[in-house]
């Protein structure tokens, strides 16, 4: 007989699971709703908002050697190497 009943509290349990769930999404839809991200301007994608065209500084793990010190200023160019 005890068989019988585990089923509907394993039912149970999951409507639980699932009710806590869909709270814990409404309020974290009220808080975004409360607290907007930033402002956008018109016109403009927020996916590439920020991104600067052209050439990239090369990453750090891509530099061949240990020992190369590279200055990279804020458009992107190589303005010195030192290798020691």
């Amino acid at each position: 007989m005890a068989n019988r009943s585990r089923p509907s509290q394993q039912k149970r349990h999951k409507e639980r699971a699932r009710q806590e769930k869909q709270k814990i999404k409404f309020e974290r839809r009220q808080e975004a709703k409360a607290n907007p991200k930033g402002p956008r301007q018109p016109g403009e994608d927020p996916d590439i908002a920020g991104i600067i065209p052209g050439p990239q500084p090369p990453r750090e793990d891509m530099l061949i050697g240990d020992d190369i010190d590279v200055a990279v200023d804020a458009d992107g160019d190589v303005d010195e190497v030192n290798e020691a």
